[in-house]
């Protein structure tokens, strides 16, 4: 890699312009298009994401103060904020999901030899979503409550790696278990997910497709004891047992056996019901499976304090889809410059690092390694003594 480009060039050349390029054509993104195509919009924006700019003015003031090296960036000349706002506007959101997903694709694959969890031979997959708050006179096409409006990303994370597996966009009024329809089943996967998915035809569906589920128990659920297997109290688990449904719509919805497990926290000391449709694990295993749940939410943790997607730089539908969608793909792609550089620094150190350095000319592997030896003395001085007191 040539080092005499700026870190900024060297990271975007791990994106697939050729794919990117050929995705633009398909929805003809560029067409009538005379200045900021897709792919400066998206050079713009993975600038904004990186260097932590949070208003069209502040693209632009900051694009304008280094004008000499907009050339190393790949565009042509610094744009103005009304530019910027009408291509948030005017560009396809999918032509930067259709991108977003090529990268999560080779993001995975890199990430296919780390150890997954509990060293299960299968893929694990937490489900979740997360709600960002807005303004209702703003973002009418988002409603959420009479009096406001958000958004929902609807998650599914693989835990070898953290790399989002699927995500959909939708208006806050969107219910959890509804993005089980769209979800992309994989025979012999773990989803875990919490009470919020708990839809019993939804459920047997994916069992139908050879996946396995875990999943909390509802208080209420009213179902009938079949079968007893030998627990051990010691371990924190009070019972693992076969259930069968006595409702009539959930034994019409799932007419086979459940695997019903009560377990009770060591740490926390609550009792957790525990449903799942795998019959071959262990139940201490089970309840670290839903306890590796977690990751998710710290994933929306991390994306919301290090990604610029909770105050937005347009209003439309569009605008706001596709900064989402640049944020996710800013994001996989360090996960991927960090995977083939095999860098030792995590994913905040590199975003930190390259918020302050993107116009720095240095070579990527160098500028995004931190720097883990002893400081060296200082030569002693060669000076000579004159007097002597």
């Amino acid at each position: 890699m040539n080092a005499g480009k700026t870190l900024f060039a060297q990271v975007m050349e791990f994106v697939p312009w050729k794919t990117f390029g050929r995705i633009v054509d398909q929805h003809k993104g560029d067409a009538g298009v005379r200045t900021l195509g897709c792919a400066d919009l998206f050079r713009v924006m993975v600038f904004a994401q990186l260097t932590w700019r949070e208003s069209l003015r502040d693209i632009e003031a900051c694009l304008a103060a280094n004008q000499s090296k907009l050339f190393h960036m790949g565009l042509k000349a610094r744009q103005a904020r009304s530019t910027l706002s009408d291509a948030l506007n005017q560009r396809d959101w999918r032509i930067y999901h259709a991108l977003a997903q090529r990268l999560i694709v080779r993001a995975r694959t890199l990430y296919a030899q780390e150890p997954s969890v509990l060293e299960l031979a299968a893929s694990v997959y937490a489900l979740d979503s997360t709600t960002i708050d807005l303004c209702l006179s703003l973002f009418e096409w988002a409603p959420f409550r009479s009096t406001k409006a958000a958004i929902k990303l609807h998650t599914l994370l693989d835990l070898r790696g953290a790399i989002p597996a699927f995500i959909h966009i939708s208006d806050g009024k969107l219910h959890d278990v509804n993005v089980l329809d769209i979800l992309p089943v994989e025979a012999g996967a773990f989803y875990v997910m919490d009470r919020g998915y708990v839809d019993f035809a939804r459920l047997y569906a994916m069992h139908q497709a050879g996946a396995f589920f875990v999943t909390r128990a509802k208080s209420n659920m009213d179902a009938r004891r079949v079968y007893s297997a030998p627990a051990d109290r010691a371990s924190g688990v009070i019972c693992d047992q076969r259930v069968m449904f006595n409702a009539f719509y959930s034994a019409k919805n799932y007419p086979k056996h459940l695997r019903y497990i009560r377990f009770n926290d060591p740490e926390s000391g609550k009792t957790l019901l525990f449903m799942t449709n795998n019959t071959t694990l262990p139940a201490l295993t089970i309840a670290a499976l839903y306890k590796s749940r977690w990751q998710v939410e710290l994933f929306f943790k991390w994306i919301k304090q290090h990604l610029r997607i909770k105050r937005f730089l347009g209003t439309s539908e569009n605008a706001v889809k596709t900064q989402v969608w640049c944020a996710i793909a800013a994001y996989v792609l360090i996960a991927i410059v960090k995977k083939e550089l095999h860098l030792n620094a995590s994913l905040y150190t590199c975003l930190q690092i390259l918020s302050v350095s993107v116009f720095e000319k240095t070579e990527v592997s160098c500028a995004l390694q931190p720097d883990r030896s002893p400081p060296q003395p200082p030569a002693p001085a060669n000076q000579l003594i004159l007097f002597d007191f």
